[in-house]
């Protein structure tokens, strides 16, 4: 039977729980992405941008095994989405891929599992998973799913991602998180179809970040990204799946706001715009595949 103290703690998680290998006491470290040495996987689990959803919202990362999986019904289970089955997942910390203070050997949180056809949920207990967590204040053994489904089955490579994703938000020069775009100016050549267009993008904690694009005739536009006030040779576009990617594709508008190139001729304001277009086309779509979690308070 499904116990008190599981009923307690169950309860308590609910209020709390969102609407939409290295020792278990380590911390995760800071390095660049891409290091000689590191081993390349085939890529398994989530997109990158589903991923960095989770591990980005996610104070907690830890690879965890399945202990036990109860099933939770009446007014703790409110708002879980159709087709899916709530549970209060107890499990055994195996290692912890991110999280200040480390963690107990055990700890317990709730999950919302999808079920088949049949309404019949998978079997949990002694899944090898990777669960994307906060703490909850004052029970240092129960933690909260930043979503719902924030449990991932545990693969080498969905392991070997999150910690990447980990260590370059806490880089140095982590790039920030884009908030809009500002200004956008553009400079005709002295060549017909030569030109460059700069446009500025706005940040949360206000570092520069700016795009250009240069036009020469002959060839293909190139473009930039640049993290600093100067835009040198060693501006070069992001490559795709990497934290400045995210950054830009997962945030940036569909189009070129009107005020940023409002003090343009209306010439130099259609090649802003074209440019920008270009740099969306060459950044490629974020692809998501999965509901976005609640924001950490």
């Amino acid at each position: 039977m499904f116990s008190l103290l599981h009923a307690t703690r169950a309860c308590v998680l609910t209020l709390a729980i969102p609407t939409l290998v290295t020792p278990v006491f380590a911390q995760v470290q800071t390095a660049p992405s891409t290091r000689p040495g590191d081993s390349v996987l085939a890529q398994t689990g989530p997109a990158y941008a589903d991923l960095a959803d989770l591990v980005l919202s996610a104070p907690v990362i830890a690879d965890v095994t399945i202990r036990s999986a109860t099933a939770i019904k009446g007014a703790e289970a409110a708002g879980v989405a159709p087709g899916h089955q709530r549970f209060y997942v107890e499990a055994d910390v195996g290692a912890l891929i991110r999280g200040a203070g480390g963690l107990p050997s055990r700890v317990g949180y709730l999950f919302d599992a999808a079920v088949d056809a049949r309404g019949r949920a998978p079997r949990l207990k002694k899944m090898r998973v990777l669960i994307y967590a906060r703490r909850v204040p004052n029970a240092a053994d129960q933690l909260q799913l930043v979503a719902p489904d924030a449990q991932l089955p545990w693969a080498p490579d969905t392991e070997q991602r999150s910690r990447t994703i980990a260590r370059d938000a806490l880089a140095a020069d982590a790039p920030p998180v884009i908030t809009g775009v500002g200004n956008a100016f553009f400079v005709p050549g002295s060549l017909p179809g030569e030109g460059e267009t700069q446009i500025f993008l706005t940040t949360a904690n206000n570092r520069p970040v700016s795009l250009s694009v240069l036009r020469r005739p002959g060839e293909e536009r190139r473009y930039a990204v640049a993290l600093s006030e100067i835009v040198d040779e060693s501006a070069a576009p992001p490559a795709r799946d990497t934290l400045l990617w995210y950054r830009l594709a997962c945030a940036l508008p569909a189009s070129l706001p009107d005020r940023s190139t409002a003090s343009l001729s209306p010439e130099d304001a259609e090649a802003a715009r074209e440019d920008y277009r270009f740099v969306l086309q060459k950044l490629g779509p974020c692809q998501r595949d999965r509901q976005l979690p609640t924001a950490s308070s």
